[in-house]
């Protein structure tokens, strides 16, 4: 090992790039938003009075904020159940030795490859109120022509769906490559003795894919918090009433619309402790249903 760095500053300078990255684009601000969040900052001038915590209790007191809070919980459930389901379904079908299988699996993977506005925008035409396909079919079969730019559940339901459709197909290669990684001697031994389809599956392909599902059911918590907010502001901007106002685009309001970045600045301290928790918990508890044997 001796000698392979025979000058000590060189591995430093191989790292100074991705430091420098992290210090500029990460820690600086971080710095910055927390300093900013004990200041109360006029939009105008630019001078900042010093509020301490005034800023925390204000959104901590606030129905707007709570209601906000709310929203993206729900959002957030929706997105990681909808998703995780179908996608584990779509690519136990995936996997299945078919005729054209490679060509489907590829097929499968362009969602995630689209940007959030992109993405809202296919599906904003989807389900346009008078003439998207989505619309369309649903009044031929309930004679129903729902709104969603009206209707605030409604609305929140559309964009849970949107939000899960663009994580596909990210959710579907992990998925395939942990199936991809079961046994088949384990499961034929479980056929022989017996087990039928659904018992093999949940007794014996599901507990070896439970790194894989604790995986995904993180990053797609994470996607959900912070991931969503071009998709928010090209399909409801929030709307209706508030409805679909989740913490990313109330933080994205309240700092560039109502310029207010003392209030932003704690909004954006308290979503990353919020969501620093949230994980915490997953991996207290979830954690503990992973089976790595």
């Amino acid at each position: 090992m001796e000698g392979r760095f025979p000058d000590r500053v060189l591995p430093y300078l191989l790292l100074l790039p991705s430091i420098a990255i992290i210090v500029v684009f990460l820690i600086v601000p971080a710095v910055e938003a927390l300093r900013l969040s004990l200041f109360e900052v006029a939009p105008f001038s630019g001078r900042a009075r010093f509020v301490g915590l005034d800023n925390f209790r204000e959104l901590l007191t606030s129905e707007v904020y709570r209601a906000s809070l709310g929203v993206s919980l729900v959002f957030a459930l929706g997105i990681v159940t909808l998703g995780l389901t179908a996608s584990l379904a779509i690519a136990v079908l995936a996997s299945q030795p078919l005729p054209g299988a490679g060509l489907c699996r590829t097929a499968l993977l362009w969602p995630y490859a689209l940007s959030p506005a992109v993405a809202g925008t296919i599906w904003a035409l989807m389900f346009d109120p008078a003439t998207g396909p989505a619309t369309v079919a649903i009044r031929a079969v309930t004679g129903l022509s729902p709104n969603w730019m009206m209707d605030g559940g409604y609305a929140l339901g559309v964009v849970v769906v949107a939000g899960a459709w663009k994580m596909l197909g990210f959710n579907i290669v992990f998925f395939l490559a942990g199936l991809q990684a079961v046994p088949r001697e384990l499961k034929e031994a479980a056929q022989v003795d017996g087990a039928g389809t659904g018992r093999v599956f949940w007794r014996i392909t599901f507990p070896i894919l439970s790194p894989v599902t604790f995986f995904l059911l993180v990053m797609n918590s994470l996607y959900a918090f912070f991931e969503v907010f071009g998709l928010i502001d090209v399909m409801t901007q929030g709307g209706p009433g508030g409805a679909t106002d989740i913490l990313v685009y109330r933080l994205y309001e309240d700092a560039f619309i109502a310029a207010r970045w003392g209030i932003a600045s704690a909004q954006s301290i308290l979503l990353f402790v919020m969501v620093g928790v949230l994980t915490l918990v997953q991996f207290r508890f979830a954690g503990r249903l992973v089976f790595y044997g």
